[in-house]
């Protein structure tokens, strides 16, 4: 399987740790068939010194397709290693993590969003990952980092990684990271959105591929974003937690396919398939939990989902499967609600993308980097 064999990843669903997990992804490829998904952010670490339990990590069914890897990591040597042992897995790309805020992340090895302060570095890791796959390479960063977040330093970035490896493709959050000790929500919510910085980025690298991410929260949104130039764009939370409202819409608003008039019930009924195998692989009370989870944001804003939520958590303090959890808290939820397709899509913010010339950073002012031999001379 290689990307050329699908449609444009026009629309993408973000890597989240905790979140994307192979049970996720199963549910989101029952409700869109051309979505991109992503892989959780998985450590080189974790991949070479859990390389006798690689399927736990990796493995994904083949319908999951087209899928990316987010890989992260800053030891070169442990990045080609993952990266080789990646490849029996077929990924349609390999995304390289220098957005992660995570003190789990940027604190500890120093990759993850802190990697944008060393663009050299994050160059030579997208060729060393480049070189042991015949996958294409792509980059997802924040615009900035604590005070290193003016317009042309994201540019010096971005510069810097593309002349100096393969790399065409950045998925751009558009929110700056602060690294001094605030969560990862509130890294998504305090540092203020610069629409402005991704489109500038369009007018000033246009042999480039740019996704933009960020505070993005629907299917009009994302149409919106890619009328205003945007190649990608890409959902995060969403995704998640209004996953059949937001992905019942893409394959038919974003890439022209004819509705599927799938429900909801038929999508549980095939989810419920794909539990019974998935339930022999992982411990067995935690398996019926993780199962769980993806469903929570099924019946968003649908009457009968609070108590749908309250029912599926009682249920699984005692329920041995994912079907005896479901069998308890359905009833909750009206049949038409469970047997009706998805209907019209939400309308959401207009306008947030039509960035006025006027308020768009002045273009790139790149200067070449003086070489040792010019200081010395100086």
């Amino acid at each position: 399987m290689v990307a050329s064999e699908y449609l444009s990843p026009w629309f993408s669903v973000a890597p989240m740790m905790d979140w994307t997990d192979s049970h996720y992804r199963t549910l989101a490829r029952l409700i869109s068939k051309h979505a991109w998904l992503y892989t959780e952010m998985i450590a080189a670490e974790t991949i070479v010194y859990q390389k006798g339990d690689l399927d736990r990590f990796l493995a994904y069914a083949p319908d999951q397709h087209p899928i990316v890897l987010q890989i992260g990591g800053s030891n070169l040597t442990n990045l080609a290693k993952a990266t080789e042992l990646a490849n029996q897995y077929g990924y349609d790309e390999i995304n390289f993590n220098c957005g992660c805020p995570s003190p789990r992340v940027a604190g500890r090895g120093c990759f993850g969003a802190r990697l944008m302060l060393d663009p050299k570095f994050v160059a030579e890791a997208v060729s060393v990952i480049a070189s042991k796959s015949d996958a294409p390479v792509s980059v997802k960063c924040r615009i900035g980092v604590d005070d290193r977040d003016s317009y042309n330093e994201l540019c010096d970035f971005i510069h810097t990684v593309s002349s100096q490896s393969p790399a065409r493709h950045f998925i751009i959050h558009s929110r700056k990271a602060l690294l001094n000790g605030i969560t990862p929500a509130e890294n998504r919510k305090i540092p203020p959105l610069k629409y402005e910085f991704f489109y500038a980025l369009l007018r000033d690298f246009p042999d480039l591929r740019f996704t933009i991410n960020g505070g993005i929260n629907g299917v009009d949104e994302v149409n919106d974003a890619r009328q205003e130039g945007a190649h990608g764009v890409m959902v995060g939370r969403a995704a998640f937690y209004n996953v059949w409202q937001v992905l019942g819409h893409v394959d038919t608003a974003i890439y022209g396919a004819s509705p599927s008039n799938i429900t909801r019930r038929e999508v549980i009924e095939k989810y419920l398939v794909y539990s019974d195998s998935a339930f022999q692989k992982y411990d067995k009370k935690e398996s019926v939990r993780e199962l769980v989870k993806p469903l929570n944001g099924i019946f968003h804003s649908e009457p009968g989902n609070s108590s749908w939520k309250r029912k599926a958590d009682a249920a699984l303090l005692h329920c041995k499967t994912l079907r005896s959890v479901l069998d308890e808290a359905l009833v909750a939820i009206p049949d038409y609600v469970l047997d009706s397709p998805i209907g019209e899509m939400p309308s959401g913010r207009k306008g947030i993308f039509a960035i006025p010339k006027s308020l768009l950073p002045p273009p790139y002012d790149y200067r070449e980097e003086e070489t040792e031999q010019e200081l010395l001379l100086t």
